[in-house]
């Protein structure tokens, strides 16, 4: 079994935007004044006024904004992941306000606190639905409300998790099925105190055999113990049947399929496979793009 790593979120505060840019430039007691008379002759927030003034710059004000309402954001020169992750690029866009919408449904379907506690495959028909990319912006916001959440890229045939946040890739899940004792297969998200990731390491020849094995279901339920949500990418049904199998060791499992793309057979096809399968359906999303 992997080394778990113990971590914990810094404590939570509420405080006002101009103080949480006036530490961030370390602006100048004259500098505050300067802002606050801008504030006070144009109207508007301490933050458009210190930009307007150039003593801060957008990104600033995004930064501030989510520390102050507690949302997982990255300044631009501390960003080391994929421009994916609008989770956690652009915490305030529509596209995060539709993942903190499908968030809100799993919580109240699959992760209340009444239900046995279940791990949730990641699944998708074809390749290039963009199930990594929703996979990867659930797990941000998932860990936005404070619970460990753990994101475990079982693509062994196309992994891509470790390109999207950044990670090193040379041990993951394939050494510890395939019995290896690997240090550190899980890495934590240096952006976001509550995110790991477990990557898929090296890629093997043999992936549907290394999922079929009882150390793939001892490991599930390992992880889904020790965090509070354990999310899992999975390969595109279209290479085999190891989403399907995933998802039944995981106990749950969640579609994306994507718009004008997806045929409605082939989703209804694949759902009936996964209830076949055991895993509990949470839903289907349709994925715009």
């Amino acid at each position: 079994m992997p080394t778990i790593v113990e971590s914990k979120g810094p404590p939570i505060h509420d405080r006002l935007i101009g103080d949480i840019i006036r530490e961030l430039r370390n602006l100048s007691a004259d500098e505050v004044e300067r802002v606050l008379s801008y504030q006070r002759e144009h109207g508007g927030r301490f933050g458009d006024a210190a930009v307007a003034l150039g003593l801060a710059s957008s990104d600033d004000v995004l930064f501030a904004l989510s520390q102050q309402f507690h949302y997982p954001y990255a300044p631009e020169e501390q960003r080391n992941v994929s421009s994916e992750l609008v989770a956690l690029h652009q915490p305030f866009s529509y596209q995060a306000e539709s993942f903190r919408g499908i968030r809100s449904q799993l919580m109240m379907r699959l992760f209340s606190g009444d239900q046995p506690r279940l791990s949730l495959a990641v699944v998708s028909p074809e390749h290039g639905d963009g199930k990594t990319f929703f996979a990867s912006n659930l797990a941000v916001m998932l860990a936005q409300l404070g619970g460990r959440t753990l994101l475990v890229d079982a693509d062994l045939r196309n992994p891509r998790l470790h390109s999207v946040f950044g990670l090193q890739n040379s041990v993951g899940l394939s050494g510890v099925l395939a019995g290896r004792a690997e240090p550190q297969v899980i890495q934590q998200v240096m952006t976001i105190p509550s995110l790991f990731v477990m990557t898929v390491g090296v890629t093997p020849p043999n992936p549907l055999e290394l999922i079929e094995r009882p150390a793939f279901a001892l490991l599930m339920r390992e992880l889904t113990s020790k965090f509070d949500h354990v999310l899992v990418d999975t390969p595109a049904a279209v290479y085999g049947s190891d989403g399907a199998v995933i998802a039944s060791k995981c106990g749950a499992a969640l579609v994306v399929a994507r718009k004008n793309e997806s045929k409605m057979d082939y989703l209804e096809e694949l759902v009936e496979v996964l209830k076949e399968g055991g895993a509990k359906i949470a839903g289907v999303v349709v994925n715009d793009y």
